[in-house]
């Protein structure tokens, strides 16, 4: 991974989208790259998205047996 996203691709999501239009960007490149960013991050590594742990419980582990 970079530390920087590639330059080609920030240009092309600086592109607000509708929703991001309305709420407006002061520096659409500059969010653009932490998005791209992130989403690199959160590729490399699953476990880095917020809630995205998860938990794997049998129900033997849930439910009180008796």
């Amino acid at each position: 991974m970079t530390d920087q996203p590639d330059p080609k691709a920030v240009e092309t999501r600086a592109e607000l989208l509708p929703e991001e239009e309305q709420a407006g960007s002061d520096d659409p490149e500059a969010q653009a790259a932490a998005v791209l960013a992130d989403s690199e991050a959160r590729s490399l590594d699953r476990n880095a998205a917020p809630g995205s742990v998860v938990e794997h419980r049998t129900s033997e582990d849930t439910v009180d047996p008796g």
